[in-house]
């Protein structure tokens, strides 16, 4: 093969690449995960007929269903974008490819220009920039549970992101020592502070230890799991278990205006710590849980 013609067959080969990452955004954007429409319709079936819950709930799943005939956002706040890509992806996807896809789903109208500059105050209409989106070149597990997947995408509106918490234990304004029970205080604890304002029902991915940095990675990763999963931990399955319960018995509810559901699922991973640190971190992600995955 003449060189002219091995250079054009890898631009073809990029162009398809970006192409189809950018319509995989599109997806994840306008196509709810089968598993949360799921547990979006068994809460609905938990609340009371002429109630606000079941009113907001029929509300989300008519909205879901129209978004993903039209392929137009779930939501209007296409969030943050963090993409998982598998290691031995690093020098295929690379971030300048992510970059150009996410910058094709945004001509298209897929992505609301949604990133702004912090110091200048100014838009960034492609929504690419050093530091946006996020990429995490990392081992992956897609999110129907089984084997893996070679990149996996996690949309988090800013609703979402900003009810999001991390403790330091032990905390003795709400009698949390460095145990799980402490744990439990402080996740329960974050649902309260959340209340409605991340746009309720919740699903919440938590990290027990690790780093402040390395728990937010962590605790996002847990929102990648499938919402029906069990926890292969038993300890954890148990507490995750426990929280969900405890959680949907506070009737903060869908929106916070009441109701049986103020959760649709816990997840909880946990890192190494140091001795002197004990972090809790909880990542909230809303009823829109966009993430998907895929293998290339």
């Amino acid at each position: 093969m003449r060189p002219i013609d091995a250079m054009e067959k890898k631009r073809k080969s990029s162009n398809a690449l970006v192409g189809r990452i950018a319509r995989f955004v599109q997806e994840t954007s306008s196509s709810l995960p089968s598993d949360a429409e799921q547990a979006l319709r068994k809460a609905l079936r938990r609340e009371a007929r002429g109630s606000s819950a079941r009113m907001v709930l029929e509300t989300i799943l008519r909205n879901v269903e129209l978004a993903r005939a039209a392929g137009t956002p779930v939501c209007q706040d296409t969030g943050t974008l963090t993409f998982f890509v598998s290691e031995r992806l690093r020098r295929r996807v690379t971030p300048a490819v992510i970059g150009e896809a996410v910058a094709l789903a945004t001509a298209n109208g897929w992505l609301r220009r949604n990133t702004i500059d912090s110091v200048a105050g100014r838009s960034i209409d492609s929504n690419v920039c050093p530091g946006a989106p996020v990429v995490h070149y990392v081992e992956v597990k897609s999110e129907e549970g089984g084997g893996g997947c070679d990149v996996s995408l996690l949309m988090k509106g800013g609703g979402s992101e900003n009810m999001s918490r991390q403790f330091s234990l032990p905390d003795a304004s709400i009698g949390a020592g460095r145990d799980l029970e402490g744990v439990r205080r402080a996740v329960l604890t974050a649902v309260q502070q959340a209340q409605g304002y991340g746009c309720a029902p919740g699903i919440l991915g938590v990290c027990i230890g690790g780093d402040r940095a390395g728990g937010y990675e962590e605790a996002k990763l847990q929102l990648l799991r499938n919402l029906a999963d069990t926890n292969p931990d038993q300890a954890l399955a148990k507490l995750e278990s426990r929280i969900l319960r405890e959680a949907n018995s506070l009737g903060i509810g869908p929106m916070g205006l009441g109701g049986k559901t103020t959760l649709l699922a816990v997840k909880i991973g946990s890192r190494p710590r140091v001795p002197a640190s004990f972090f809790v971190t909880v990542a909230y992600l809303c009823w829109a849980a966009r993430r998907r995955s895929i293998a290339l």
